[in-house]
């Protein structure tokens, strides 16, 4: 028995679905997914914007909840690119993942901040807390820094062979 390679899943050659079938459901399924997370990134923009103009007071809530907001649909995007990429090149490509992680780990870092500076009573349980979600999300965004700056260099490395 023969066996083919199909976008990394093994199948038999006398399948009863022909690969070119499955890829072409696969392309039609990615296709749709960066047509549907495109779609919810514009909502989310809009609702990003609304939310802009009705919070009072603008600073320093409105500004930091826009900013979550913004880093938000900034993180569908670069997820509907990593789809899109996937729909184009057929591979996933890692340093689109660990770019939404960052942005994600900054995001989290931001808003327990901005909760410290806003927040008027703070018990030291909470302080303690926040600080400690702090220092972990900035071991992750470094964690994940470095993993990029592994990943270029690696490919890097491979394209100078």
């Amino acid at each position: 028995m023969k066996y083919k390679s199909v976008k990394g899943l093994l199948t038999n050659d006398e399948s009863l679905i022909p690969s070119t079938f499955i890829d072409k459901l696969e392309d039609i399924l990615h296709g749709f997914l960066g047509i549907v997370l495109f779609i919810i990134s514009v909502l989310a923009a809009g609702y990003t914007l609304n939310r802009l103009i009705e919070t009072r007071p603008f600073f320093p809530l409105g500004m930091i909840q826009g900013i979550n907001d913004i880093l938000f649909v900034v993180i569908i995007l670069e997820i509907m690119r990593t789809v899109i990429v996937r729909f184009t090149d057929g591979t996933f490509q890692l340093d689109n993942f660990l770019i939404i992680g960052v942005i994600a780990a900054v995001r989290h870092i931001l808003t327990v901040g901005a909760s410290l500076t806003m927040q008027e009573q703070k018990t030291t349980e909470y302080f303690n807390r926040a600080l400690m979600e702090m220092g972990v999300n900035t071991g992750i965004v470094v964690a994940l820094v470095f993993s990029l700056f592994l990943a270029r260099s690696m490919r890097r490395s491979n394209s100078n062979k």
